[in-house]
Protein backbone atom coordinates (compact mmCIF):
# COMPACT_ATOMS: atom_id res chain seq x y z
CA UNK A 1 0.00 0.00 0.00
CA UNK A 2 1.39 3.37 -0.93
CA UNK A 3 -0.09 6.38 0.92
CA UNK A 4 0.76 10.30 0.77
CA UNK A 5 0.63 11.55 4.47
CA UNK A 6 0.21 15.15 5.32
CA UNK A 7 1.81 15.41 8.49
CA UNK A 8 1.51 18.56 11.37
CA UNK A 9 5.34 19.27 12.31
CA UNK A 10 6.45 22.16 14.91
CA UNK A 11 9.08 22.62 16.93
CA UNK A 12 7.38 23.59 20.24
CA UNK A 13 4.06 25.84 21.17
CA UNK A 14 5.76 28.96 20.63
CA UNK A 15 6.95 28.06 16.74
CA UNK A 16 5.36 28.04 14.04
CA UNK A 17 4.12 25.13 12.67
CA UNK A 18 3.38 23.92 9.05
CA UNK A 19 1.70 20.92 7.28
CA UNK A 20 4.62 18.31 5.65
CA UNK A 21 4.38 16.09 2.79
CA UNK A 22 5.37 12.21 3.09
CA UNK A 23 4.98 9.85 0.63
CA UNK A 24 5.59 6.12 1.74
CA UNK A 25 5.33 2.72 0.02
CA UNK A 26 5.02 -0.62 1.19
CA UNK A 27 2.58 0.02 4.28
CA UNK A 28 0.91 -3.09 5.02
CA UNK A 29 -3.10 -3.19 5.97
CA UNK A 30 -2.51 -4.87 9.15
CA UNK A 31 -0.25 -2.68 10.91
CA UNK A 32 -1.46 -0.31 13.18
CA UNK A 33 -1.59 3.37 12.74
CA UNK A 34 0.72 3.75 14.92
CA UNK A 35 2.99 0.89 13.32
CA UNK A 36 2.62 2.69 9.97
CA UNK A 37 4.51 6.06 11.55
CA UNK A 38 6.82 3.89 13.46
CA UNK A 39 7.28 2.77 9.58
CA UNK A 40 7.69 6.30 8.14
CA UNK A 41 10.26 7.30 11.03
CA UNK A 42 12.44 4.83 10.17
CA UNK A 43 12.63 5.58 6.28
CA UNK A 44 13.16 9.06 7.93
CA UNK A 45 15.92 8.23 10.23
CA UNK A 46 17.46 5.95 7.31
CA UNK A 47 17.28 9.71 4.80
CA UNK A 48 18.82 11.52 7.96
CA UNK A 49 15.76 13.51 8.75
CA UNK A 50 14.11 13.76 11.93
CA UNK A 51 11.83 11.29 13.11
CA UNK A 52 7.84 12.76 13.93
CA UNK A 53 7.11 13.14 17.24
CA UNK A 54 4.38 11.55 18.41
CA UNK A 55 2.61 10.04 22.10
CA UNK A 56 2.07 6.69 22.58
CA UNK A 57 2.54 4.03 25.84
CA UNK A 58 0.47 0.74 26.20
CA UNK A 59 -0.79 0.62 22.27
CA UNK A 60 -3.72 -1.79 23.76
CA UNK A 61 -6.47 1.24 23.70
CA UNK A 62 -6.32 1.84 27.59
CA UNK A 63 -3.90 4.75 27.96
CA UNK A 64 -5.15 7.27 25.60
CA UNK A 65 -1.85 8.95 24.88
CA UNK A 66 -2.36 8.23 20.94
CA UNK A 67 -4.74 11.27 20.40
CA UNK A 68 -4.09 12.20 16.90
CA UNK A 69 -6.30 13.81 14.67
CA UNK A 70 -6.52 11.47 11.52
CA UNK A 71 -8.55 12.95 8.21
CA UNK A 72 -10.06 15.42 10.43
CA UNK A 73 -11.65 12.92 13.33
CA UNK A 74 -10.42 12.08 16.26
CA UNK A 75 -8.79 8.92 16.53
CA UNK A 76 -9.43 7.93 12.72
CA UNK A 77 -12.20 7.33 10.66
CA UNK A 78 -13.24 4.06 12.80
CA UNK A 79 -16.20 4.62 15.68
CA UNK A 80 -14.99 3.38 19.51
CA UNK A 81 -11.52 3.02 18.83
CA UNK A 82 -8.39 5.14 19.49
CA UNK A 83 -5.26 5.30 17.08
CA UNK A 84 -3.16 2.58 18.17
CA UNK A 85 -6.14 0.10 17.36
CA UNK A 86 -6.98 1.62 14.17
CA UNK A 87 -5.16 -0.20 11.27
CA UNK A 88 -4.13 0.49 7.39
CA UNK A 89 -7.08 -1.94 6.63
CA UNK A 90 -9.35 1.53 6.69
CA UNK A 91 -7.33 3.11 4.62
CA UNK A 92 -6.80 2.89 0.25
CA UNK A 93 -3.64 2.30 -1.51
CA UNK A 94 -2.71 6.20 -2.63
CA UNK A 95 -4.99 7.31 0.06
CA UNK A 96 -3.70 11.18 1.30
CA UNK A 97 -4.29 11.13 4.92
CA UNK A 98 -3.60 14.36 6.98
CA UNK A 99 -2.65 13.98 10.79
CA UNK A 100 -2.56 16.85 12.88
CA UNK A 101 -2.21 17.08 16.73
CA UNK A 102 -5.41 17.42 19.08
CA UNK A 103 -6.53 21.46 19.08
CA UNK A 104 -7.05 23.12 22.23
CA UNK A 105 -5.87 26.36 23.99
CA UNK A 106 -5.58 24.13 27.30
CA UNK A 107 -3.84 21.12 25.17
CA UNK A 108 -0.43 23.53 23.89
CA UNK A 109 1.47 21.59 21.09
CA UNK A 110 4.76 20.28 22.88
CA UNK A 111 6.56 18.86 19.34
CA UNK A 112 5.03 17.94 16.23
CA UNK A 113 1.61 15.36 17.03
CA UNK A 114 2.17 15.65 20.59
CA UNK A 115 0.13 18.21 23.30
CA UNK A 116 0.37 18.76 26.56
CA UNK A 117 -2.67 17.46 28.82
CA UNK A 118 -1.60 17.82 32.02
CA UNK A 119 -4.57 19.86 32.08
CA UNK A 120 -6.54 16.91 33.01
CA UNK A 121 -4.43 15.78 35.44
CA UNK A 122 -4.46 18.82 37.50
CA UNK A 123 -8.88 18.62 37.26
CA UNK A 124 -8.37 14.97 38.70
CA UNK A 125 -6.24 16.48 41.35
CA UNK A 126 -8.32 18.93 42.04
CA UNK A 127 -11.01 16.27 42.86
CA UNK A 128 -8.48 14.80 45.84
CA UNK A 129 -8.93 11.82 47.51
CA UNK A 130 -11.65 9.63 49.08
CA UNK A 131 -11.73 9.42 52.48
CA UNK A 132 -11.54 5.95 54.29
CA UNK A 133 -12.30 5.31 58.06
CA UNK A 134 -9.16 2.88 58.99
CA UNK A 135 -9.99 2.52 62.63
CA UNK A 136 -11.42 0.01 64.33
CA UNK A 137 -12.83 -2.92 62.46
CA UNK A 138 -13.61 -0.88 59.24
CA UNK A 139 -16.30 -2.86 56.57
CA UNK A 140 -14.99 -4.17 53.34
CA UNK A 141 -15.86 -2.20 50.61
CA UNK A 142 -16.61 -4.98 48.82
CA UNK A 143 -19.66 -5.80 51.51
CA UNK A 144 -21.09 -2.49 50.75
CA UNK A 145 -24.21 -2.79 48.95
CA UNK A 146 -24.76 -0.99 45.65
CA UNK A 147 -27.37 -1.01 43.21
CA UNK A 148 -26.60 -2.59 39.93
CA UNK A 149 -27.96 0.44 37.84
CA UNK A 150 -25.19 2.46 40.14
CA UNK A 151 -22.87 0.24 39.89
CA UNK A 152 -23.18 0.21 36.26
CA UNK A 153 -23.12 3.73 35.28
CA UNK A 154 -20.18 4.06 37.64
CA UNK A 155 -18.10 1.36 35.49
CA UNK A 156 -18.91 3.15 32.49
CA UNK A 157 -17.79 6.39 33.35
CA UNK A 158 -14.63 5.02 35.29
CA UNK A 159 -13.50 3.55 31.18
CA UNK A 160 -12.74 7.30 30.17
CA UNK A 161 -9.12 6.72 29.49
CA UNK A 162 -8.87 11.07 29.42
CA UNK A 163 -7.57 10.90 25.71
CA UNK A 164 -8.71 13.88 24.96
CA UNK A 165 -10.92 13.38 22.04
CA UNK A 166 -13.97 15.10 23.41
CA UNK A 167 -11.84 18.27 23.73
CA UNK A 168 -10.29 17.85 20.49
CA UNK A 169 -13.99 17.46 18.74
CA UNK A 170 -16.02 19.97 20.53
CA UNK A 171 -16.23 23.81 18.91
CA UNK A 172 -15.72 25.17 21.89
CA UNK A 173 -12.88 22.87 23.57
CA UNK A 174 -14.94 21.85 26.26
CA UNK A 175 -13.41 19.39 28.91
CA UNK A 176 -17.26 18.84 30.04
CA UNK A 177 -17.41 15.03 28.86
CA UNK A 178 -13.84 14.18 30.58
CA UNK A 179 -14.86 15.89 33.62
CA UNK A 180 -18.18 14.85 34.19
CA UNK A 181 -17.13 10.71 33.62
CA UNK A 182 -14.26 11.56 36.44
CA UNK A 183 -17.45 13.17 38.84
CA UNK A 184 -19.76 10.52 37.97
CA UNK A 185 -17.46 7.91 38.64
CA UNK A 186 -17.49 8.18 42.16
CA UNK A 187 -21.03 10.36 42.93
CA UNK A 188 -22.93 7.21 42.40
CA UNK A 189 -20.88 4.91 44.13
CA UNK A 190 -21.18 5.20 48.31
CA UNK A 191 -16.99 5.53 48.55
CA UNK A 192 -17.23 8.58 47.20
CA UNK A 193 -20.00 10.70 48.96
CA UNK A 194 -17.52 12.24 51.93
CA UNK A 195 -16.16 14.67 49.37
CA UNK A 196 -19.44 14.58 47.07
CA UNK A 197 -19.71 18.55 47.37
CA UNK A 198 -16.46 19.54 47.58
CA UNK A 199 -15.40 17.57 44.84
CA UNK A 200 -17.48 18.50 42.20
CA UNK A 201 -17.24 22.14 42.88
CA UNK A 202 -13.26 22.21 42.62
CA UNK A 203 -13.52 19.83 39.65
CA UNK A 204 -15.34 21.94 37.83
CA UNK A 205 -13.73 25.48 38.99
CA UNK A 206 -10.24 23.88 37.79
CA UNK A 207 -11.69 22.82 33.98
CA UNK A 208 -12.63 26.44 33.85
CA UNK A 209 -9.10 27.95 35.05
CA UNK A 210 -7.16 25.93 32.48
CA UNK A 211 -9.27 27.54 29.84
CA UNK A 212 -11.44 24.99 28.80
CA UNK A 213 -14.54 26.03 26.61
CA UNK A 214 -18.52 25.96 27.47
CA UNK A 215 -20.71 22.57 26.67
CA UNK A 216 -23.52 23.68 23.86
CA UNK A 217 -25.03 20.24 23.90
CA UNK A 218 -23.67 19.46 19.93
CA UNK A 219 -22.87 16.00 21.18
CA UNK A 220 -19.84 15.89 19.37
CA UNK A 221 -17.89 14.86 22.48
CA UNK A 222 -19.66 11.67 23.32
CA UNK A 223 -19.76 10.69 19.16
CA UNK A 224 -15.98 10.65 19.18
CA UNK A 225 -15.14 9.19 22.65
CA UNK A 226 -13.19 6.02 22.09
CA UNK A 227 -14.99 4.65 24.84
CA UNK A 228 -18.75 5.86 24.59
CA UNK A 229 -18.96 7.99 27.36
CA UNK A 230 -22.18 9.27 27.63
CA UNK A 231 -23.51 12.81 28.05
CA UNK A 232 -25.33 12.03 30.37
CA UNK A 233 -22.68 11.87 32.96
CA UNK A 234 -22.92 15.96 31.93
CA UNK A 235 -26.10 16.20 32.45
CA UNK A 236 -25.53 14.60 35.99
CA UNK A 237 -22.57 16.43 36.68
CA UNK A 238 -24.46 19.95 36.36
CA UNK A 239 -27.10 18.21 38.48
CA UNK A 240 -24.29 17.65 40.99
CA UNK A 241 -22.49 20.99 41.14
CA UNK A 242 -25.96 22.81 41.21
CA UNK A 243 -27.08 21.02 44.64
CA UNK A 244 -23.33 21.78 45.58
CA UNK A 245 -23.10 24.92 44.89
CA UNK A 246 -26.77 25.95 46.81
CA UNK A 247 -25.38 24.18 50.04
CA UNK A 248 -22.25 25.94 50.45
Amino acid sequence: MKLNLKIWRQKNKDSKGKVHDYELDGVEEDMSFLEMLDFLNNKLLNEGQEPVAFDHDCREGICGSCSLFINGVAHGPERGTTTCQLHMRKFKDGETVYVEPFRAKAFPVIKDLIVDRSSFDRIQQAGAYISVNTSGNTQDANTIPIPKHNADEAFNAATCIGCGACVASCKNSSAMLFTSAKVSQFSLLPQGQVERESRVLNMVNQMDLEGFGACTNTGACEAQCPKGISVKNIARMNREYLLASVKK
